[in-house]
C-alpha cells in the first residue's frame, strides 16, 4: 500500500499535521519505508518532523 510517489522536491513540515497524520499507523507508530514509498533522507526528515510534532503537543505519542 504505496501512499505517495517519491517526489525529489517533497518536503515536511512538523507544522502540517495533517499531512504528518497519514504517515502514522493505528498504534501512533511511524510507517515503514516499505508503506510510504519514500527515499531514506525523504523518510528521516518525516521521521524528524513527527517528533518534533509531537514534542510540541501538536501531534499525540500513542493513539487513543
Amino acid at each position: 500500500m504505496k501512499r505517495i510517489k517519491s517526489d525529489p522536491n517533497l518536503y515536511f513540515d512538523y507544522r502540517d499535521v495533517k499531512t504528518l497524520q497519514r504517515y502514522i499507523d493505528s498504534y501512533g507508530r511511524i510507517e515503514p519505508i516499505s508503506k510510504t514509498s519514500l527515499n531514506a533522507k525523504q523518510q528521516r526528515q518525516l521521521a524528524v518532523a513527527i517528533k518534533r510534532a509531537r514534542h510540541l503537543a501538536l501531534l499525540p505519542f500513542v493513539a487513543k
